[in-house]
């Protein structure tokens, strides 16, 4: 598709390499506008908040959008999916950011706000709530029209204590046999259902002058940008679940808050399955030949032993 133009600087790589974490982030701005996170942000308890996020029933539809994305958006104008991942705590809707607000905008309190950072502490009714709401990069695409979707579209989510939110996926770093409970994800545009499987997990930095800006690569148009993207995660991953992708997978990268100290981030990054594929059934994957082989001499070394 093409490529949309990028405003990239330092506060707006700050603010969208959000990543998210525990409570409320604080960014303070040094002499030079950069903002850095400088209040402890990971918190031990619970959130007094009660429940804010109702379960709908989901009914598709025939053809365009969905009944339960009529629904929602009925709610919130800004909802442009849902996302599930079973044995998790993952099952939100999702918003996209609405980019940088004016002053003025009486459905976003009125503040001027930088893109990127309403829905870190807003609910879908727009009320304030700490833990905030599941939202897509202010420039992604997940429209109706999948030849005009970007390639990779990047959610944040806070790293809750509670597991809320994005916090249930720290258990992919915590317990790498934990990936074989939960190797897929349900990623619902308004307009029909998409299954993604797991492919990396790996913590990169959050700060805007790191080498891999994940945050800043949602078009990934060319070959190039896609494998230069696919590197640096595979860099970095955790461990190596074999997954086969190439160029024309579409993306879906995951991201909350690792560690203050540093400002890293922990990802979780799925490609969309792909015809023959089957969500639930691992086997149906396809993997790379390096990763089949592997597996079959270790299968050949166990038999024998």
């Amino acid at each position: 598709m093409n490529k949309k133009a990028k405003i990239v600087s330092a506060a707006a790589a700050g603010i969208a390499a959000i990543g998210l974490a525990v409570g409320a982030v604080v960014l303070d701005h040094d002499d030079k506008g950069v903002p850095t996170v400088s209040d402890i942000v990971e918190v031990t308890q619970a959130p007094t908040e009660p429940p804010t996020l109702p379960r709908y029933e989901y009914v598709p539809s025939e053809g365009g959008m969905t009944e339960r994305a009529k629904m929602l958006l009925k709610k919130n104008k800004d909802i442009y999916g849902w996302i599930k991942i079973e044995n998790t705590q993952v099952d939100y809707p999702v918003v996209r950011d609405p980019g940088e607000i004016p002053a003025g905008v009486a459905m976003y309190g009125g503040e001027a706000l930088e893109y990127n950072s309403f829905y870190l502490d807003h609910d879908l009714d727009l009320n304030y709530l700490r833990e905030g709401t599941l939202f897509m990069d202010w420039r992604d695409d997940f429209g109706s029209v999948e030849e005009d979707q970007s390639e990779n579209i990047v959610i944040y989510g806070h790293n809750m204590a509670n597991n809320t939110m994005f916090g249930s996926l720290r258990r992919y770093r915590q317990d790498y046999d934990f990936y074989e409970e939960a190797p897929f994800i349900e990623m619902s545009s308004n307009y029909r259902d998409y299954d993604y499987v797991i492919f990396a997990c790996l913590i990169t930095s959050g700060n805007w002058y790191t080498d891999f800006v994940y945050w800043d690569m949602e078009e990934l148009d060319t070959d190039e940008e896609f494998n230069s993207y696919l590197e640096s995660v595979r860099s970095k991953q955790m461990f190596d679940t074999g997954i086969d992708v190439q160029p024309g997978d579409k993306l879906l990268t995951l991201s909350t808050c690792y560690a203050d100290e540093d400002n890293s981030r922990f990802l979780v990054v799925a490609r969309r399955l792909r015809d023959g594929e089957v969500a639930g059934d691992l086997s149906s994957v396809q993997h790379t030949e390096e990763y089949i082989k592997a597996y079959s001499q270790d299968s050949e070394e166990s038999a024998e032993n």
